[in-house]
């Protein structure tokens, strides 16, 4: 897909899709080749270290910056500003006007998609009540705290009703309470239809949200889909207790096992663990516990997009990981 406009052949139904979408800076290539399709109605994670290219890869799917070359596709069109009414975006650099009332400030973010100020007005005091808030709608910006000051904000991307809401880093500066807070947003919205796409370094939201996930390192994205596939690319780990440490049962067990004390730890074998039962029953091995534990999605992004991915998302400043 080298050019634009090039439209691949798909049979499903997808919020956004893009194929060989490329982003240069001078002679940096921030977005190199990456492919996307959103599912409607899911909540999608772009996950990848800081200065990965996810923010460049939402502003490009946006219609803020385009792509040099690739395609794209936003709720059907290919022009992402001719459905700017039905998105809702909020980006990782956050900004209220501070002298702005809270429920106005929801109302004027609305008006940029479209919506009337007096029906923004209205929504946008229920809003506030409905998250807990309504105390604060006459207060003005500044007189917020920032958690608060992120909330107005993130009711102003939704106070239009979209059908597709785009959030950049959504989690950062957030304290746990407030994180709660906004998991529950997000499934909420996708119960209700709406799609959600959400960047983040913290691996912990998305395996908690996310029905698929896009890994994204060095402007490329070694993975995309379902986050159970994505797990499964590493075997399922089994953990065996024995009450015996030697018998004709250690036969059976993988080259790799590796013991720790009475503990054996190693991959789930190809042809599944009813063999082993039957060899360690057999070999009157002692079975005190067994247990086959699937792989996390930070071991999986590990896999996927290596070593030096993972270190550089662990190592994001603790501001942003909040």
């Amino acid at each position: 897909m080298g050019t634009l406009g090039e439209r691949p052949v798909t049979g499903n139904a997808l919020a956004i899709e893009a194929r060989g979408l490329v982003k240069r800076f001078d002679d940096f290539t921030a977005v190199d080749g990456v492919d996307l399709a959103v599912p409607e109605g899911t909540i999608y994670g772009v996950l990848g270290p800081n200065g990965a290219g996810k923010t460049t890869t939402l502003r490009m799917l946006l219609g803020i910056i385009d792509p040099d070359s690739g395609y794209r596709c936003v709720l059907g069109h290919e022009r992402p500003h001719e459905v700017a009414h039905a998105i809702g975006y909020l980006p990782e650099e956050r900004g209220l006007y501070p002298a702005m009332k809270a429920y106005e400030a929801i109302a004027f973010v609305g008006a940029l998609r479209g919506l009337p100020l007096a029906e923004g007005r209205r929504r946008g005091r229920e809003l506030l009540e409905e998250h807990g808030l309504g105390y604060a709608a006459e207060r003005q910006i500044r007189q917020l705290s920032k958690g608060m000051a992120q909330q107005v904000q993130l009711l102003g991307t939704l106070v239009h009703k979209p059908r597709l809401v785009v959030l950049d880093e959504p989690f950062s500066g957030l304290d746990a309470l407030n994180q709660g807070k906004l998991e529950r947003m997000i499934r909420a919205l996708a119960e209700g239809g709406t799609t959600v796409i959400f960047s983040t370094h913290v691996i912990a939201h998305a395996e908690r949200l996310c029905d698929e996930v896009a890994i994204i390192a060095g402007g490329k994205v070694p993975f995309a889909g379902p986050v159970d596939l994505a797990r499964d690319a590493i075997p399922a780990q089994v953990r065996l207790e024995t009450a015996r440490g030697d018998g004709p049962w250690r036969a059976a067990l993988p080259a790799d096992a590796r013991q720790e004390g009475a503990f054996w730890h190693f991959a789930l074998p190809d042809t599944g663990v009813e063999p082993l039962l039957r060899a360690l029953i057999a070999g009157d091995a002692g079975i005190r516990s067994l247990s086959i534990e699937r792989a996390g999605l930070h071991d999986a992004f590990v896999a996927i997009a290596g070593a030096a991915a993972a270190r550089a998302l662990d190592e994001t400043p603790e501001e942003l990981r909040k």
